[in-house]
């Protein structure tokens, strides 16, 4: 869902040719959710040779970034060029590929407030472990206590990398 949105308003931006927030919204897809947050919650299950989910992760990695890499080409066209044809083979060339658009299959509304709802929790217990001064190789107990049985479904759905990220 967060691609999406960053596709779209990319889009309308660099249409009303606002290039500024065009670039800082890009940028901040970047950094603030690939790779901050994306990258690390899939490595529990990119390390798990076993893991069924592995190979659908590995292909939503790349498709972003191949994306990520189309719409950072108007500020950066010899880089992403490079890049692109580095990590793909699909497409000859980042400047004759199709432009990103905004896809209905990869709406995913839900989802994306179920890993806000776990992300504002990482960043609550890293915030307490900051004030308290406790190393990130120290193991702490997390105990999650939710009256609403969704919010508790979905911290039991993502307590691998939740645990791995807090």
């Amino acid at each position: 869902e967060k691609y999406n949105e960053t596709v779209a308003s990319i889009t309308a931006n660099l249409d009303k040719f606002e290039l500024g927030e065009a670039a800082s919204s890009v940028y901040d897809f970047i950094w603030n959710t690939y790779c901050d947050w994306y990258i690390e919650m899939v490595k529990p299950r990119l390390y798990n040779k076993e893991d069924s989910t592995r190979a659908a992760a590995l292909w939503t990695l790349k498709q972003v970034l191949i994306n990520a890499l189309k719409l950072l080409h108007p500020y950066m066209p010899f880089i992403t060029e490079e890049i692109f044809c580095n990590v793909q083979n699909e497409e000859e060339s980042i400047m004759i590929a199709s432009w990103p658009e905004w896809k209905k299959e990869w709406d995913f509304k839900q989802d994306e407030k179920d890993v806000e709802m776990i992300k504002e929790a990482v960043r609550s217990i890293r915030g307490v472990r900051t004030e308290m001064n406790v190393p990130p190789s120290k193991k702490a107990t997390v105990y999650v206590v939710a009256e609403d049985a969704s919010v508790r479904e979905t911290f039991e759905k993502g307590k691998i990398f939740f645990a791995t990220l807090a």
